[in-house]
C-alpha cells in the first residue's frame, strides 16, 4: 500500500505557492499513479485537483484499476465534493464535526493510521501535506518517505527538513515515472 498526499497551492498561501510547480505536480501525481496501479493500492485524501488528475490518469490506463484505489473525503465537504468522486468504487467518507479543522485532522488520522503503508510519497502542497507527513511519520516510522522536491512547495519543504539525508533525484529528477519505479521498485 501506497499512500499518496499532494496538493497544489494556490495565490495568498506564498510560503508553498511561491516554489511550486504545477506542471511537475500534475506530471508527478499522473506518474505515482501509473507506476504503483495496477498491482499495488493507492490511497490519497480528496483534494479536488489531485482527485481529478488521478481519475483522468486512470481514464487513460488499459487495465481495470478501480479495486486499487482508496479515495478519502470528510463530510464536512459533501456539498461541494468534486463530480470525479462517483467515479472511485472505493470512496471513504468520514463524519464530519462542526469544526472545519477537526472534521480534516479526523479524516487524516482514520485514512493514514488504518492501514500498513510500505511508503508515502508527498507532493507539491501546502499546510495539508506538512500535517499528513507528521502524522504519517508517526503511524509508520519505518516506511520509506519520498517528499518529491522538484514540484516545490511542502514536499520541497519536507525534503529540506528531513533528518537523514534523502535521495537527491527527489531534488533533481523530472522523469517521474523512472524515478518512481526505481524508488518504490521494493515496495510494489
Amino acid at each position: 500500500m501506497i499512500f499518496l498526499s499532494a496538493s497544489i497551492p494556490t495565490p495568498g498561501k506564498e510560503k508553498y505557492f511561491e516554489t511550486a510547480d504545477a506542471l511537475a505536480i500534475h506530471a508527478a501525481v499522473r506518474a505515482v499513479t501509473q507506476v504503483v496501479l495496477p498491482n499495488n493500492q493507492l490511497i490519497w485524501g480528496g483534494h479536488p485537483a489531485i482527485t481529478t488528475m488521478i481519475r483522468h490518469t486512470i481514464g487513460r490506463m488499459e487495465v481495470e484499476v478501480q479495486d486499487q484505489l482508496t479515495l478519502y473525503q470528510s463530510d464536512y465537504f459533501k456539498t461541494i465534493f468534486p463530480r470525479e468522486n462517483i467515479f472511485f468504487k472505493q470512496l471513504i467518507t468520514v463524519p464530519e464535526t462542526p469544526d472545519k479543522k477537526i472534521s480534516i485532522t479526523n479524516m487524516r488520522h482514520k485514512m493514514i493510521e488504518q492501514y500498513p503503508f510500505k511508503a508515502a510519497v508527498f507532493i507539491g502542497g501546502m499546510k495539508g501535506v506538512e500535517k499528513e507527513y507528521e502524522i504519517f511519520c508517526k503511524a509508520h516510522p519505518h516506511a520509506l518517505l519520498l517528499p518529491v522536491a522538484s514540484t516545490g512547495a511542502a514536499a520541497r519543504i519536507i525534503y529540506d527538513t528531513l533528518p537523514a539525508p534523502a535521495d537527491k533525484r527527489l531534488m533533481e529528477d523530472y522523469e517521474y515515472n523512472s524515478l518512481f519505479q526505481s524508488l518504490l521498485q521494493e515496495y510494489l
